[in-house]
């Protein structure tokens, strides 16, 4: 029997899903859930705030405290290699009192993170998509198509729609297309960081890039100096999580308790270097600063990374082919990244559906007959996805919101139980192959503190003076999902959720 199979068995659960993903395939969708090339539409925000000095050490910053969070849940996924991972990891480590309101909690912060995640790299792709299309068809300035909101809203839609037609198919062909993923996006990543810079007539110093610090209160309303870096550092926080994808397939891979680790660890290294280098690539390649907010700019002021990719070919060539293909490869890193999050998502889904965490569980925790794939998860995840983006039509800060949603839902989920972690007696804990031993505490204890920062700025306005349109709604969605999710917790689900529900019979030798 596979490892990973025996502990699955061990914790009280049979072997429902097929477990055929090697650690490749595994570290492929972990891997794509991160992307290279995730913090693109938040560049010029980021390095408006504060200049590129700010948002380059911002991102080592960054790095260093998310490898605590790493180091954690390497550990715990090592001991309870589930589908379930993080809300199943917390019914565990929190006990027996606990267990339950702590499992409960997770569950549902995970879900909201995983399926507003959706969402995030859905108007990622279609704004690339859009830019693609505008500077393909002429740029702004030379009468580009320039797609309404109502367009940008099909796209939207169209690739959650594709993602999860993907997603109904055998996990198979998911791992294939990830690890073509894996390749894209580290081939494509190195393609535009070394040639990026080659390709820009004139590229900032070293000590522009490095050192240069620079508010903008005009366009930001924001004087305040340490806000400033509080909002410019955003970027990294975004782009530095979603390594939990692997725990997610603990149950589909084979020896999971040590692959799990395996794939958390490396995404971490891999996603934090290669994405340091491209906005370093793109910080040196900056031509003008203030053009490339402009909104009578080639780009019409939307996205600052096109325009860089822009300035730098139309400069040496006096064509745009090769922006149009730099974007395209950006736009496949969001299109994979969108496909591993739709698979993540419905794991969760399908994995409290099993413990009856959500209405109408029954439907949700069906497994496809024939590919062995929560279908009904996948279109539900989808199908949310897709109503977070209607406001698109109406509001402008639809994207801050969704990512402040997605990040506080799925990385205030990591805090769960690696809080129970930190407080559980060491005797209680049955570690797996990955076992920190006495530097467990502090390690924990580090990241708890990590988590909570990243929360708390993901709820802060992003720009003043507060109006309706550049409101950051995150604090009202978060907060109204989360009281929703606590009262019925106090009045109904705590009677009967006990946490996950065993779905081996004790006495037939499984055990």
């Amino acid at each position: 029997m596979d490892s990973g199979e025996k502990r699955l068995n061990e914790l009280g659960y049979k072997q429902e899903l097929r477990r055929e993903m090697t650690l490749f395939k595994t570290l492929a969708i972990t891997f794509s859930c991160m992307s290279v090339f995730t913090g693109t539409p938040l560049y010029g925000q980021s390095l408006g705030y504060a200049g590129p000095a700010t948002l380059i050490w911002g991102w080592v910053v960054v790095t260093f405290f998310t490898w605590f969070v790493g180091i954690a849940m390497a550990e715990i996924c090592s001991s309870f290699p589930t589908t379930g991972s993080l809300y199943f990891w917390a019914a565990h480590l929190a006990g027996p009192r606990w267990g339950p309101f702590a499992s409960w909690c997770c569950a549902w912060l995970e879900a909201i993170g995983l399926i507003s995640a959706i969402g995030a790299q859905a108007f990622s792709g279609s704004q690339t998509l859009q830019m693609i299309i505008l500077i393909a068809t002429g740029n702004n300035k030379g009468g580009g198509y320039f797609a309404s909101k109502g367009v940008f809203l099909c796209m939207y839609l169209g690739l959650i729609i594709i993602w999860a037609v993907l997603n109904s198919f055998a996990l198979q062909v998911i791992a294939i297309l990830n690890i073509i993923s894996i390749w894209w996006q580290v081939l494509g990543g190195v393609v535009v960081i070394i040639m990026l810079p080659l390709v820009a007539t004139s590229t900032q110093t070293a000590s522009y890039v490095f050192t240069h610090f620079e508010t903008s209160p005009e366009s930001t309303g924001i004087s305040s100096i340490p806000y400033a870096v509080i909002l410019s550092v955003l970027l990294s926080n975004y782009c530095l999580y979603g390594y939990d994808a692997a725990a997610h397939l603990t149950e589909e891979t084979k020896g999971a308790d040590r692959t799990g680790p395996i794939a958390i660890l490396s995404s971490i290294g891999i996603v934090s270097v290669v994405s340091w280098a491209y906005y370093l690539a793109l910080t040196f390649s900056i031509r003008d600063l203030d053009y490339l907010y402009s909104t009578n700019n080639e780009t019409a002021g939307v996205s600052v990374p096109a325009q860089i990719i822009y300035d730098a070919f139309h400069g040496r060539y006096q064509n745009s082919t090769g922006a149009v293909v730099f974007l395209c490869i950006i736009w496949g890193s969001f299109f994979f990244c969108g496909l591993s999050v739709v698979t993540s998502a419905a794991r969760v889904v399908y994995a409290i559906s099993r413990d009856k965490c959500i209405p109408f569980s029954p439907i949700w925790r069906k497994v496809n007959p024939r590919n062995k794939v929560p279908t009904n998860a996948v279109w539900l995840c989808a199908t949310i996805g897709m109503l977070l983006g209607l406001p698109i039509l109406k509001i402008e800060a639809v994207f801050t919101a969704i990512v402040s949603i997605s990040t506080i839902g799925w990385v205030g989920g990591y805090a769960v139980p690696i809080f129970a972690r930190l407080v559980m007696a060491e005797e209680n804990f049955k570690p797996g192959p990955f076992y920190l031993g006495r530097a467990s505490r502090p390690v924990c204890l580090v990241a708890f503190l990590w988590i909570c920062y990243t929360c708390s700025v993901f709820l802060l306005p992003v720009t003043y003076p507060l109006r309706w349109k550049n409101f950051n709604y995150a604090p009202v969605a978060v907060g109204v999902a989360l009281a929703l999710v606590m009262f019925w917790w106090a009045v109904d689900a705590r009677k009967w959720f006990k946490g996950p529900v065993r779905n081996i019979d004790e006495q037939n030798g499984n055990k």
